[in-house]
């Protein structure tokens, strides 16, 4: 007997809603639903490949335990007491930095990964905290905790309503969009330039968003930063800068003026490879057009100045008036973000409040490098402990960081690992103890995070589509249970750590005299809380807290999760608007347009313009069928282009004595690696592109359709010395390499 159920696609940022068609406990198909709030009816490869991700035959059921040195099935009871044993005798003998957290990209795509990490994180008080974000965005968090006081407060472009968007490193016709949730990104460039809007990209590569582009730039990789400065003199120069209406919300307006005088078209064109005279009309266009939008992306920010290109992107949205204002890019609020507090002056952004250990990299957003991870375990120093027990939840940095095979050696010398896994990957396979989460369908969803950035304010959830099967156990509950064991409190019943979360916020909201709550008892509120779990009542206290909610009777027609469950398809709470000042949460209370660490970064980039790189460089490259590592196990995934080849120009190719299909050895810093040549003028000359998230050859793993054909790891190439100093993310674009051909594969 078949029925359908829906679900929200966890698979890309994009959060599509899905109506799956499921047989008994199996899913059989998915396909767009129509009634979506937010997608209507929208559905890409990933999403429509969610019952093969759902059933894959490679998931683990059952927890691991290493004995005798090998990975053997146990029960949930045997993993938890071996977790509590491992975790604690590193804490209690070596200290709480010597325990490490890795968490992965994944995190941010299911309810579990929103909400108990942090937990875990308060409860374990490790400075030793690595994630996906140092190989990814960290230079836009920083930008934004340095110009708006809050790494959080992201601007997205409004899509829907924009005359001129100018996109630099990004790529959402492959990747659905990032840091701007966006479902059919592709429909709403199409439909930009339907109503006579203009769409510009700057990209070293001809991706599938550049060919629809009116204008494409294919700049130099690395050189984002540059392009951008010179554009943003143009306006000054040319008396194009009209802040508008956010005038009274600026500080530092003349100190950045002068701060980017060096960078004049004619200076930075030969190191961008991009002709002054097409900077000057980039920037002209950008002023002219009656709302814009600056918008970029992981090409942008996994650069050498990806933290002063992220803030040169909203530098632009700032100077034509763009920023704060529909058409422009405007701060989205999601439903679940704490009760807006009044506008006025903050604690400010704060970096470096500690360090690493070895190379003393500065932590940014409490997090430290995740290319320091290997050095962090293997090597010894006098400030304080390495790290000798590591706690990974969705993450696989063999792959996603630089130099995997000095890490895979370092991860074997550990005293103790745990992942949170549902597969045993080239990370998982040195843990002491896995714990795999269920498939998808047996979870509920809610978008905390992506909802943040959403180019829509809306707001849906999800119960599990089919019910948890025997033996398994709840992401959440496998989180909960985490956290007791690795703080102390291994035997206690899971639900104390959703109670203590409860408890804490209402104390804090009745306290807080901006909530609605102020002044009422909190058990009073705990008990009128809804829902069938502690999730669930954690995620009706935050609706009912936010800027949408009902405050708990205050505003009756707020929002709650028993209302949200009477919308199974979503509840649109509008387009996004204009909220300045009240999200800055700098000491000054405004915009602070050149902070201290920006404006001593800037030499830096001044620096580059003295030395024009040459040879060939390296960037990355996104499939539509791929998000990260493990989704190469699915075969529907896996076919038609999504392949591991090294594209470079017919030029190089020639030069180089490469033909289409032989093979290429690839060397950098970290190493090399050998693959097949894609001979295309897909990329311009002096870059070739290479994925990420391949190179499924290592031993003791079981992804049985990845292992087939594994590829090669492109961040073997990288010795994971080359960062963004401000943000400490990893440099994977731009890279030096050097090519030769070989006779086989």
């Amino acid at each position: 007997m078949s029925r359908t159920a829906l679900r929200i696609c966890p698979l890309c940022e994009a959060t599509c809603g899905l109506t799956l068609t499921v047989e008994g406990t199996r899913v059989t198909g998915a396909r767009g639903d129509r009634d979506d709030v937010f997608s209507k009816g929208f559905i890409c490869p990933k999403g429509a490949s969610f019952g093969a991700v759902d059933g894959d035959p490679d998931r683990l059921r059952t927890p691991l335990v290493r004995r005798d040195g090998e990975l053997r099935e146990a029960t949930w009871e045997e993993a938890f007491d071996a977790v509590a044993a491992g975790i604690r005798a590193v804490v209690d003998g070596h200290g709480a930095n010597s325990v490490g957290v890795v968490l992965g990209n994944p995190n941010v795509h299911t309810m579990a990964g929103a909400l108990y990490p942090p937990v875990l994180l308060a409860g374990l008080g490790t400075r030793s905290v690595f994630t996906a974000s140092t190989v990814d965005q960290m230079p836009k968090h920083v930008s934004s905790g340095l110009l708006f006081g809050d790494a959080n407060a992201i601007p997205v472009p409004d899509l829907d309503r924009t005359d001129h968007l100018l996109l630099i490193g990004a790529n959402p016709l492959e990747s659905n969009g990032s840091l701007c949730t966006a479902p059919d990104f592709p429909g709403k460039l199409k439909a930009l330039k339907a109503r006579g809007g203009t769409l510009t990209v700057i990209d070293p590569r001809r991706t599938r968003t550049a060919r629809l582009a009116d204008r494409h730039i294919a700049v130099r990789p690395g050189a984002d930063a540059l392009l951008l400065a010179a554009m943003a003199y143009v306006l000054f120069e040319e008396g194009l800068v009209d802040t508008g209406e956010l005038t009274p919300y600026l500080e530092g307006v003349a100190e950045l003026r002068e701060a980017v005088r060096d960078f004049t078209p004619e200076a930075v064109a030969g190191t961008c490879d991009v002709e002054a005279s097409e900077i000057r009309t980039l920037a002209r266009e950008l002023a002219a057009a009656p709302t814009a939008a600056v918008y970029g992306r992981i090409g942008s920010c996994t650069v050498p100045h990806g933290t002063l290109a992220s803030w040169l992107v909203d530098v632009l949205n700032i100077l034509t008036g763009n920023l704060d204002r529909p058409g422009g890019a405007l701060f989205p609020q999601a439903a679940t973000d704490r009760t807006p507090r009044p506008a006025g002056p903050s604690h400010g952004f704060a970096l470096g409040r500690w360090h690493s250990r070895v190379s003393r990299h500065p932590e940014a957003k409490g997090e430290l490098p995740l290319s320091a991870l290997a050095e962090e375990i293997d090597t010894a120093t006098e400030e304080g402990e390495p790290i000798r027990a590591l706690v990974v939840v969705a993450a696989n940095p063999v792959l996603s960081a630089p130099d995997g095979n000095r890490l895979d050696k370092a991860l074997g010398s550990l005293d103790f690992m745990v992942s949170v896994d549902p597969y045993l990957n080239e990370t998982s396979r040195h843990a002491h103890v896995v714990l795999p989460p269920p498939p998808p369908s047996q979870s509920p969803h809610h978008d905390f995070a992506f909802n943040t950035l959403a180019v829509r304010n809306q707001v849906r959830y999800t119960r599990p589509a089919v019910p948890l099967e025997p033996g398994r156990m709840a992401e959440t509950e496998i989180l909960a249970r985490l956290i007791l064991a690795a703080t102390g409190m291994h035997g206690a019943d899971p639900s104390a750590v959703d109670d203590l979360v409860i408890g804490q916020t209402l104390g804090k909201a009745v306290k807080d005299a901006h909530s609605p709550v102020h002044g009422r008892e909190p058990s009073e509120l705990t008990a009128a809380l809804a829902g069938d779990t502690g999730p669930e009542r954690r995620l009706d206290m935050m609706l009912r807290l936010g800027p949408y909610g009902d405050g708990f009777g205050v505003r009756p027609d707020g929002l709650s999760l028993t209302k949200l469950l009477a919308h199974p398809h979503g509840i649109d709470l509008g387009p996004l608007k204009s909220r300045l000042p009240q999200p800055l949460k700098t000491r000054s209370g405004k915009v602070e347009l050149l902070p201290r660490p920006i404006a001593d970064d800037l030499p830096r980039l001044r620096e580059s313009l003295r030395h024009k790189p040459d040879g060939l460089v390296l960037v990355g490259r996104r499939h539509l069928r791929s998000n990260n590592s493990w989704m190469h196990n699915v075969p529907a995934l896996t076919g038609g282009t999504n392949r591991c080849t090294l594209h470079i120009h017919p030029e190089d190719a020639e030069r180089l004595g490469l033909k289409d299909g032989g093979a290429v050895r690839i060397k950098g810093a970290g190493g090399e690696v050998v693959t097949e040549a894609e001979v295309t003028d897909g990329v311009r000359p002096g870059v070739v592109s290479l994925p990420h998230g391949w190179g499924h050859d290592r031993p003791g793993t079981r992804l049985g359709h990845a292992a087939k054909d594994p590829g090669v790891n492109v961040n073997q190439l990288l010795d994971g010395s080359l960062l963004d100093p401000l943000s400490g993310n990893a440099v994977l674009n731009g890279v030096p390499v050097k090519l030769a051909a070989v006779a086989t594969l």
